[in-house]
């Protein structure tokens, strides 16, 4: 278990005092997949900063099983580190070195033998599926292949914790994908907690479990990513929910019904779209207020608000109907979010 508690920082520049983080309290589960979102300037980098000591809080604590981080010497914040690795957007690889000798290199600072740790280089780049590129260098991947290779140098000490920093922010949105789920394969297969620090709410839409909202260096929403993001509660939740506006129409209140959020999370494509197909076998007619969605490889993503006018009964039909569908959430939100 991870435990922020009051987690505040500050920085002195040359304009004056700068509140970073302001009273940050979190909890992660062991295994989780959290993801920490916010606008640029929110707050997300200094706080995954904080996380593994790399920045020291100005107050309050990170305990990690109980162990408060704050109160360790370097060297022992060292030790500690090799279970808490990073992948960054830049990748961060010696591009000096080829893939193998990049997964080698934080096993060569613990002191394995360089035949042990190049077994266990090749076995993590099979893991990210680039044993092939072992003897590659950096310049010679793909922006998702050196993401790969960067995730396989971050397992090789057996962490416990993998901190995201908007991992994927450099890649097209397939490469995006792939690499998402590879972390979530990580996950599950090894049970590492991880943490994504991220400004795209696809990504906490399509992996996490848990969701934080940061906003000018505070929490403004937290909870289980459907729940947060079927009823946003915050104008910070509600700007990422509605990243095009669609938060003036339940604001506004310029339907004269009710709405149903509708989050497509990878459902199948389909010739007849969902809204029209429910109309024709349900008889129940839905005005489109706001949609954001995309298709990638032959699968829909992204966000829909409905407006439908009806009782109970008719937006239960409508929600479940729609739920029905693989790969597709919905929900009724209110005008006074």
């Amino acid at each position: 278990m991870i435990e922020i508690k009051n987690l505040s920082k500050t920085f002195r520049t040359a304009d004056g005092t700068v509140e970073a983080l302001k009273d940050v309290s979190l909890s992660i589960p062991d295994g989780d997949i959290f993801g920490i979102i916010g606008m640029s300037g929110a707050g997300k980098s200094t706080l995954v900063r904080c996380i593994n000591m790399l920045e020291r809080p100005s107050s309050g604590t990170v305990e990690i099983d109980g162990c408060d981080l704050g109160t360790l010497s370097e060297a022992e914040l060292r030790n500690i580190r090799r279970n808490i690795t990073m992948i960054f957007q830049s990748f961060n690889l010696l591009m000096q070195r080829n893939c193998l000798k990049n997964v080698c290199f934080p096993l060569e600072l613990t002191g394995m033998s360089k035949a042990d740790a190049k077994k266990r280089a090749l076995e993590l780049l099979e893991t990210v599926g680039l044993k092939d590129k072992a003897k590659a260098y950096p310049a010679q991947l793909s922006g998702g292949q050196q993401q790969r290779v960067a995730i396989a140098r971050a397992l090789a000490t057996n962490p416990r914790v993998l901190l995201c920093d908007e991992a994927t922010s450099a890649l097209d949105p397939t490469t995006t994908n792939s690499i998402l789920e590879l972390i979530r394969s990580i996950n599950e297969k090894l049970g590492i907690t991880v943490i994504i620090i991220t400004h795209q709410m696809s990504v906490v839409e399509s992996i996490c479990r848990h969701v934080a909202i940061l906003e000018n260096g505070q929490v403004a929403e937290q909870g289980e990513v459907a729940e947060v993001f079927t009823h946003p509660k915050s104008g910070a939740a509600r700007h990422l929910v509605f990243p095009e506006g669609g938060d003036s129409v339940l604001t506004e209140k310029s339907f004269p019904g009710r709405f149903i959020r509708v989050v497509f999370n990878g459902a199948e494509a389909t010739g007849k779209p969902l809204i029209a197909k429910m109309a024709v076998e349900k008889g129940i007619e839905a005005s489109i207020l706001y949609a954001s969605t995309r298709s990638i490889n032959g699968k829909a993503y992204g966000t829909m608000l409905l407006g439908i006018a009806g009782d109970d009964i008719k937006i239960r039909q409508a929600v479940d109907y729609m739920t029905e569908t693989p790969d597709v959430m919905a929900e009724e939100v209110s005008a006074n979010v």
